[in-house]
């Protein structure tokens, strides 16, 4: 899909001219205004829309109106949420150019180029059959600087959602290793089994260790003169998890190609810096690899040893996100960055919690994490912060070694978090669980089932903060 801007909206070609319509308010065309408005009452609740043809009154064949509510609640967020909705609307109706004209005082270009290339994605990669899309759509009214700004949002959550959605059989570590080394104005190192070991990343290493494909830990890094700051972001990196020894019901494996969408994000986001150009340092860490059964396989019981000196006892092999994120933490907090963000499919608990409405954040630092949930209610996406009591370390307690993988089925989110915080030397330090909002079994709001991309705009947009 192509994004345009322009300040002439009457020499625009296009088959329909996208409209608001604020409740309460006329628009600034009166043939809408007779027809629509006065006529069929068309009142502008937010997210309606009506299609009208023009009968060769205006150079456009058609007219789509979409409602947006009352104007004083109308902010960047609902600008997206609309322009999704028009462009699922157009979809419908095959058009293939549009002209978005909304009367708005803000310019909420980003986050309309946000909105388009949300509704425009599908994942027909494999269909021989395609989707209709519209090829090409307008804004008028916003700057030029504000939409590429979004186009660039837009294309990082695009990249994300298209990794997550990929089948595990060709999302392989190596894969993830190979895209981290060719995006552009990135340093990054990959580091294989034997550098691993050398490390003492005996987490990470144990949950690999029963695959055919070989784990990658994968660092990169994004340069500035002078940073402002410097921060880590880490994605959980699983590409595929059977849950190990302690399989998965067949039911619950269909999905599991979507447990790296941490590690998706951080693609994404590392992906988009060098556009952006932010004046942070910015390392993105992954620790690659499958969670699969055979002989080789790390085993309940087991003791490892991760990075940072600290035994765990493994209590179940379907706990083993965690696992790869003890070495992870612990590398990143060797790089002496000022805060240190993760991102992770990891519990099951916290989808229960939070449902798939909103991810859970939790961490050493307050103010961290209400800056995350604050730039994710500005961003589009929900935040909700989990306890993290030391009471929830009593459940993970081994008589054999510092800690059990997994505790009690109660609080099982917080119990990670407690977990997690282990292997963290970081004055900020704060982790999102986005199990519930990383993979949709059905349509939610403005998007399909499927991978959402979920974390993209809230990191990205806390980065240029």
């Amino acid at each position: 899909m192509k994004i345009n801007v322009t300040e002439n909206v009457t020499s625009t070609p296009c088959e329909v001219l996208v409209i608001g319509k604020f409740e309460g308010e006329k628009t600034p065309i009166e043939f809408v205004n007779e027809y629509v408005i006065e006529k069929d009452k068309f009142e502008g609740k937010f997210g309606e829309t009506y299609l009208i043809h023009t009968l060769g009154k205006l150079p456009q064949d058609k007219i789509l109106v979409v409602g947006c509510g009352k104007k004083e609640d109308f902010n960047a967020v609902k600008m997206s949420e609309v322009t999704s909705k028009a462009v699922k609307k157009l979809q419908q109706i095959k058009a293939k150019k549009a002209l978005f004209d909304f009367d708005v005082k803000e310019d909420y270009g980003k986050y309309a180029a946000i909105g388009a290339f949300i509704a425009d994605y599908y994942f027909d990669k494999y269909k021989s059959e395609k989707k209709d899309r519209v090829e090409e759509i307008t804004f008028a009214k916003f700057s030029a600087k504000q939409v590429e700004e979004g186009i660039i949002f837009g294309e990082a959550m695009k990249f994300t959602r298209d990794l997550a959605n990929e089948p595990a059989q060709n999302a392989t570590p190596s894969k993830l290793a190979e895209i981290a080394l060719g995006i552009d104005g990135i340093d990054t190192k990959i580091y294989d089994k034997e550098q691993c070991k050398e490390m003492g990343m005996g987490a990470f290493l144990a949950v690999g260790q029963g695959s055919a494909q070989p784990p990658k830990f994968i660092h990169m890094k994004y340069s500035v003169e002078n940073p402002k700051k410097r921060i880590a972001i880490i994605g959980k990196g699983i590409c595929f998890d059977s849950g190990g020894l302690d399989i998965k019901p067949a039911a619950s494996m269909l999905t599991m190609k979507d447990d790296m969408s941490g590690a998706a994000c951080i693609l994404g986001v590392m992906k988009s810096l060098k556009a952006l150009a932010p004046d942070i340092e910015v390392h993105g860490i992954i620790a690659a690899c499958e969670n699969m059964p055979s002989g080789s396989s790390y085993k309940p019981g087991d003791i490892l040893t991760a990075k940072n000196g600290k035994t765990i006892e493994v209590d179940n092999t379907d706990a083993e996100g965690r696992l790869t994120l003890a070495d992870a933490l612990c590398y990143a907090s060797e790089l002496g960055v000022d805060e240190i963000i993760d991102i992770a499919t990891l519990t099951g608990a916290c989808m229960v919690a939070l449902g798939t409405i909103a991810s859970g954040v939790m961490g050493n630092s307050e103010e961290l994490i209400q800056e995350i949930i604050k730039t994710g209610e500005e961003s589009g996406e929900k935040f909700w912060q989990l306890p993290m009591f030391k009471d929830y370390f009593n459940g993970l307690k081994s008589e054999i070694a510092d800690m059990k993988n997994t505790g009690s089925r109660f609080g099982g989110a917080s119990a990670a978090g407690v977990f997690l915080q282990e292997f963290v030397d970081c004055p900020k330090w704060a982790h999102i669980d986005v199990a519930g909002t990383a993979f949709l079994d059905k349509p939610q709001k403005e998007f399909i089932s499927g991978a959402t991309g979920v974390g993209v705009r809230t990191i990205l947009n806390y980065i240029l903060k």
